[in-house]
């Protein structure tokens, strides 16, 4: 067996075994497959779609390359994931939330690139949060916590992040099967007994066509539970921000006032029981996703989701008192700038990639994966669709380093709304159930 006839047989179309992707993938990991062959490899698989039973061989055998953690813990191990957006920090509040209602959940997650924040960068602005971690030790924080939020190792995964490179340079980042493939790939390494799917769709999504969202929402779900892994996926709104905040501090902010019970947006709270009613139902810890809804409900209301949280961060690394004295303890901008509308009106549509582009363009978040972020900055108060905006409420509150950045970010922001005759407020947050 080599690279040449796999190719071959993918460019004719004759279809892999499971031998020929695990010797590609082994290939990839280990760098004995070329670049060339990579690319090869990806376009190949772009270009001929390798259907539901090549998808679970090609993220069985991605999987395979690294290190699948095994647990012996007295519940469910669960997570979800994400195709990112703007304004979206339900992780922050899911994981301690399921972690309070008898779930384990290790949480990987990853860095923001382009207009979607990342998960890691949200937690890195907490003081002394480590968020990369051995599995060693991811294992001894969800043993002793119940969850943990931190970034895949090394030792995950590893054919994935080749590809995922030569993605980057080959145009073939938008093809269904390798995206498959690659967040199956690091999830799968988890050792999960189930994951929910947030299949974002809207202007601010990856996958902003509604068709498209539904064909990897529903290539996710088959690749996973055809690689034996209970799943279902949601797709959501990204027409709007997830919550009323876009920048690091500012989301982890808005996270700490749901857990708190001091404020946090309402489609952030929504959609954090809706995540968190599907894995419960999925776990076995509840009949169905409605009770568990009610349950991360009481979790997030007793306060027993907060101080999962506060152990967690404390235990990573990070301050012992931040439950108590987060406010204290984040990082902020020394410029905030209301931005209010220059005639009042409703808001009727929002371009939520443009929200995105001008967190990065702050500073805080990256054009290129070695940019350095300004955890502070970032947009809040951020008025959505059907709301009313004038003279006392405003487009959104601009969080800079320095007053020419906030004078461009107004007018970004200005351009970014479209004001209008009500039109209720939205698209429904949850569009659709696959799984």
């Amino acid at each position: 067996m080599d690279a040449r006839e796999i190719l071959a047989r993918l460019r004719d179309g004759k279809g892999l075994t499971p031998e020929h992707y695990q010797w590609f993938a082994q290939g990839l990991a280990d760098e004995s497959v070329s670049d060339a062959q990579a690319g090869a490899f990806a376009m190949a698989i772009c270009t001929r779609a390798i259907g539901r039973e090549g998808r679970v061989h090609l993220t069985h055998a991605m999987r395979d390359t690294g290190e699948v953690l095994q647990w012996n813990l007295s519940g469910p191990v669960l997570d979800k994931h994400s195709t990112g957006g703007v304004g979206d920090t339900v992780s922050l509040p899911l994981a301690p939330a399921l972690a309070a209602c008898g779930a384990y959940v290790p949480m990987l997650s990853g860095r923001g690139l382009g207009h979607t924040g990342g998960t890691l960068d949200k937690m890195e602005a907490i003081p002394g949060y480590r968020a990369i971690v051995g599995n060693d030790e991811l294992a001894r924080v969800v043993g002793e916590v119940g969850c943990a939020i931190v970034g895949a190792s090394g030792q995950i995964a590893p054919a994935d992040k080749r590809l995922y490179g030569v993605r980057d340079v080959t145009s073939t980042v938008e093809s269904i099967d390798l995206i498959t493939a690659s967040i199956l790939s690091k999830k799968l390494s988890e050792g999960l007994d189930g994951l929910v799917l947030d299949v974002k769709t809207g202007s601010g999504a990856f996958m902003a066509d509604p068709g498209e969202a539904l064909k990897l929402a529903q290539s996710l779900v088959d690749t996973a539970q055809g690689a034996g892994c209970r799943c279902s996926a949601l797709i959501t709104d990204m027409s709007q921000p997830a919550a009323r905040s876009a920048g690091n501090a500012l989301e982890v902010i808005e996270a700490m006032e749901l857990l708190t019970g001091s404020g946090g947006s309402d489609r952030l709270r929504r959609l954090t029981l809706s995540l968190g009613g599907e894995l419960l139902a999925l776990g076995g810890l509840v009949e169905d996703a409605a009770e568990g809804e009610a349950r991360v409900n009481d979790a997030l209301n007793s306060g027993a989701a907060a101080e999962r949280f506060g152990r967690m961060v404390a235990a990573l690394g990070g301050p012992s008192d931040f439950v108590s004295r987060w406010r204290d303890r984040l990082p902020s901008s020394p410029v905030v700038a209301e931005v209010f509308p220059r005639d009042p009106g409703t808001v009727a549509a929002i371009d939520t990639r443009a929200l995105g582009e001008i967190v990065v363009h702050l500073g805080g978040g990256r054009l290129v994966q070695s940019d350095k972020l300004d955890h502070g900055v970032g947009l809040s108060d951020i008025a959505g669709i059907g709301d009313t905006v004038d003279t006392q409420r405003p487009l959104a509150r601009i969080h800079a380093a320095s007053e020419e950045a906030a004078r461009e970010a107004a007018e970004a922001l200005h351009r970014a709304y479209t004001l209008g005759a009500p039109r209720g407020s939205g698209p429904d947050l949850i569009q659709e159930r696959i799984g």
